[in-house]
């Protein structure tokens, strides 16, 4: 994500891994070859962006045309934009460090109001002008997409154009007209022009918005002839798509570390609250062969352990339980699990459940969303208290213990029963779960609602902080004797995502001046300032309340309304009076048209998948094959380059993904929670480099004894680059784990920031300065150092943990250390005490180990 330079200092950051690249399936081009560098943005943290579907669809898209560059970035957190700024690097792409302002297209896909803050940031560190008026012909064109462009106007102002709806088309075709355009040598009005034209394509500076003396619309004025409204951009059949089977395997833990798997779009139940139901409508299934082969490829191409079936309600999938019996009958066997992430109150069938568990119990959340029957009828939630009540017998029957259940409070004509109706529900739940022998674990939590634009409720006012605390306190006291543990958002929070999701072009100022003040990561508790938005709303004379705590009327103008998902506004409009009747309204997808305006029932249409084909043959199960024993190999690997900012479960995730793209057949445990026998040599801290690392794998071969040669050479061609296994041993199965009694290192002194302090270099080049610190050390009695791990500080006397330290020439020193009865000497720290540096500077100098002492194998 950064310019090459900044890596060195890498070891300064949180998470490093963050920033490396080179992860598995990512792309990396020949930028002399291609006519257009498309950056791929998302305005938040490196772990929140790779867990989104969408990105690594885009990605595949358009690095499937050999013509484009695809490359990532992500927000950068505090620390690395504090070192950003401090060092004077640009903002650049994950792959090729490519700085943002040098792009053909920067597309940001928009989640998340309360990313707004992290954009401009991004632009800024990048180098790009903030303001679209502001960017000159050679500055990239800044594109947004996802849900929250279906009212962009807060950030009109700082970006050229937004893509409504599906993508997998539209950017090629945005990027083919840049390409065509900058090939012209048009202006960027011209090519802004050229984008227009493409269907979903939203152009804000080609309308303009007038106010009322009261601050509502007046009028939203085109200011080119036959572009008057944007209607969002649909494939008709996601069937016609190509596969994505090759997403791009993080090394760092994701929020959804697991192959996802689009098996529908769209959304027909027509909750009136939900956002996503109305922009992504129609409802399209992909087939279940396709489906299995996505599946099959992505395994093989990532090595991961567990597949996610996601739809906005993977339950309503027409076929979802012969879909779900095939995937388990083809992958139990090999350890792989299958969840159902979005699954509804009432779709979750026992048989489901059971699939589900056969390879690991991968946690059921329900969403009831409102405490009673009457307000889950006014949002057409279309369950009841019964059905959820069947749903956690099923669950608790089938052995799980942890049940979470997700609510929402300040629902339209909300009253205090509603509200404590939610205790009601998690209480009945528990008993349930008491009663089916198990000691359940209720998890509750209650976000704010927040009306959203394009819903039946996007004229209606929204719950003050005040209320919702009070409403928060009652369902904390509530809920505190069933000791169900309850989370809750920040009504602050809430208050600011409602002002932006309903708001208009004049909060640009707002969000610029929340931004110069230090605004960051809003949706991040520990990082959003309040104050400093209030603040900055002060300054700019704009009201937070005329934006959440107003009914709106219907013949109101909305900052929204030339832009269009399809879905009538009088259909809204219809539904909401509908919700306040307390009357269901039915699916489409199983009953009736209801007219909402989205299909053309021609090309636009609802598609059902047909009935799922035999599931791809199961292979031999990682059991073995028969009468077969398992075994024990070690292998000796290097772990050099990036892959030194890899912490221990990364490095483990990274080797185990690795053995399972080369088909090694590892052992795991028995149990709910199946997990792979490896054992590894000790932790190697972050940013050192080895050439000694050790891995015991345990096997179980499907013919017979496997060769540790054999076993290297496969992990060799499927390993990262900086991770190089070599041949070892045949171990005995009972073998304690590789642990170390001494530890060799080098340490790299030349261009380090001892040798920055001048005076350390003689005339010839060499550290005349070394020697004199290596003596000084010995002399000491002791050397003591300030260890800071989890939230405790500790003062260590590392002298004993030293064994040597020799100075071998040419600015390298060599530095054994040894395992002791007291915490483990970190070679940095020794480094820190030898040469008298902060751990800061001497975590800059390169470390390289280079043997381990290791006892001989022997049997636990």
């Amino acid at each position: 994500m950064t310019h090459p330079s900044i890596k060195p200092f890498l070891p300064l950051v949180r998470r490093p891994s963050r920033y490396i690249g080179g992860e598995i399936n990512s792309v990396r081009k020949d930028l002399s070859k291609v006519r257009l560098k498309f950056g791929l943005a998302f305005p938040d943290a490196y772990e929140i962006g790779m867990s989104h579907l969408g990105i690594q669809i885009l990605y595949q898209t358009l690095n499937a045309r050999e013509d484009i560059a695809c490359e990532r970035v992500f927000a950068p957190w505090t620390d690395m934009e504090a070192l950003l700024r401090e060092k004077g690097f640009r903002l650049a792409t994950l792959e090729s460090g490519i700085p943002l302002n040098v792009l053909g297209i920067l597309g940001f896909s928009l989640q998340y109001e309360l990313s707004f803050t992290n954009v401009l940031n991004m632009l800024d560190l990048g180098g790009i002008p903030l303001e679209s008026d502001e960017r000159a012909q050679g500055d990239p064109f800044v594109i947004g997409g996802g849900p929250v462009v279906f009212n962009p106007e807060p950030v009109a102002r700082f970006f050229d154009a937004f893509l409504l709806g599906d993508g997998e088309e539209a950017a090629i075709e945005m990027a083919d007209a840049v390409i065509e355009g900058r090939a012209k040598a048009e202006a960027r009005a011209e090519i802004l022009r050229r984008l227009s034209r493409i269907q979903g394509v939203y152009v804000p500076s080609f309308f303009e918005v007038s106010y009322n003396a009261g601050g509502t619309v007046r009028a939203i004025t085109p200011l080119v002839e036959g572009y008057a409204k944007v209607t969002k951009r649909t494939v008709p059949d996601i069937n016609a798509l190509p596969l994505p089977v090759r997403p791009v395997v993080p090394f760092m833990e994701t929020i959804h570390d697991r192959i996802t798997v689009e098996i529908a779009r769209g959304c027909t139940r027509g909750c009136r609250f939900c956002q996503a139901g109305s922009i992504y409508r129609p409802v399209r299934e992909r087939e279940p062969g396709l489906i299995f082969r996505c599946v099959e490829e992505s395994l093989e191409n990532t090595g991961y352990d567990e597949v996610g079936l996601l739809s906005l309600s993977s339950g309503d999938y027409t076929h979802i339980e012969e879909l779900l019996a095939g995937m388990m009958s083809r992958y139990a066997g090999e350890k792989v699990a299958v969840s159902l992430p979005s699954l509804r109150v009432g779709t979750l069938s026992a048989r489901l459940a059971a699939e589900i568990k056969k390879v690991r119990k991968t946690g059921f959340t329900l969403a009831p969303e409102a405490g009673s029957d009457r307000l889950r009828l006014l949002i057409n939630k279309g369950i009841t208290e019964e059905d959820l009540l069947t749903t956690a017998r099923d669950v608790f029957s089938l052995g799980w213990k942890s049940l979470k259940l997700y609510f929402m409070i300040g629902l339209p004509t909300e009253t205090d029963d509603d509200v404590m109706g939610i205790v009601r529900l998690a209480e009945c739940v528990r008993k349930i779960g008491k009663s089916a022998g198990v000691s359940p674990q209720i998890n509750a939590a209650a976000s704010m609602f927040i009306p959203k634009p394009w819903t039946p409720f996007q004229w209606a006012a929204q719950t003050g902080v005040a209320e919702c605390r009070r409403k928060q306190d009652m369902l904390r006291r509530g809920l505190k004797p069933l000791r169900c543990d309850f989370k809750w958002h920040d009504p602050e929070t809430s208050l600011l995502e409602g002002v932006f999701a309903r708001g208009d072009r004049r909060l640009g100022s707002v969000l610029k001046a929340a931004f110069m003040a230090g605004c960051r990561f809003d949706g991040w508790t520990e990082q959003f300032r309040f104050n400093v938005w209030r603040e900055a709303f002060a300054a700019s004379g704009i009201d937070m309340g005329f934006y959440v705590s107003r009914e709106r009327p219907f013949e109101e103008v909305l900052p929204w309304d030339h832009l269009s998902p399809g879905v009538a506004k009088e259909f809204l409009w219809a539904e909401r009076e509908r919700a306040l009747a307390g009357v269901y309204t039915r699916d489409c997808k199983t009953d009736k048209c209801t007219a909402c305006g989205v299909c053309d029932h021609k090309t636009v249409k609802p598609r059902n998948a047909p009935p799922p084909p035999a599931p791809p043959a199961a292979e031999s199960p990682a059991g073995g094959g028969k009468g077969v024993p398992p075994g024990k190999v070690r292998l000796r690997f290097s772990k050099t380059g990036a892959m030194r900012f890899l912490g221990h479960l990364e490095l483990v995730s990274a080797v185990l993904r690795a053995a399972r793209r080369a088909g090694i057949p590892i052992r795991y445990a028995e149990g709910f929670h199946p997990l792979p026998k490896l054992s590894f040599s000790p932790p190697l801290p972050v940013g050192v480099e080895s050439i000694d690392e050790h891995v015991d794998m345990e096997l179980i071969p499907r013919s017979g004894p496997m060769d540790p040669r054999d076993i290297s050479e496969r992990l060799n061609r499927e390993a990262p680059e900086g991770l190089r296994f070599s041949p070892s041993a045949p171990a005995p199965l009972k073998s304690a784990p590789a642990s170390a009694m001494m530890t060799e290192y080098l340490a790299f002194l030349k261009d380090s920031p001892l040798d920055k302090r001048g005076g350390a270099k003689d005339a010839a080049g060499g550290f005349e300065d070394i020697d004199g610190f290596i003596r000084a050390f010995h002399a000491k009695e002791s050397c003591v150092i300030r260890i800071r791990k989890e939230d405790k500080t500790a003062e260590v006397d590392i002298k004993s943990g030293v064994a040597e330290v020799s100075n071998t020439g040419g600015g390298i020193v060599r530095l054994v250390l040894q395992k002791g009865a007291g915490p483990q000497v970190r070679p940095h720290d020794a480094l820190s005490c030898i040469f008298n540096l902060s751990r800061e500077d001497a975590s800059l100098i390169p470390i390289l180990k280079t043997k381990s002492h290791l006892p001989e194998s022997r049997a636990e």
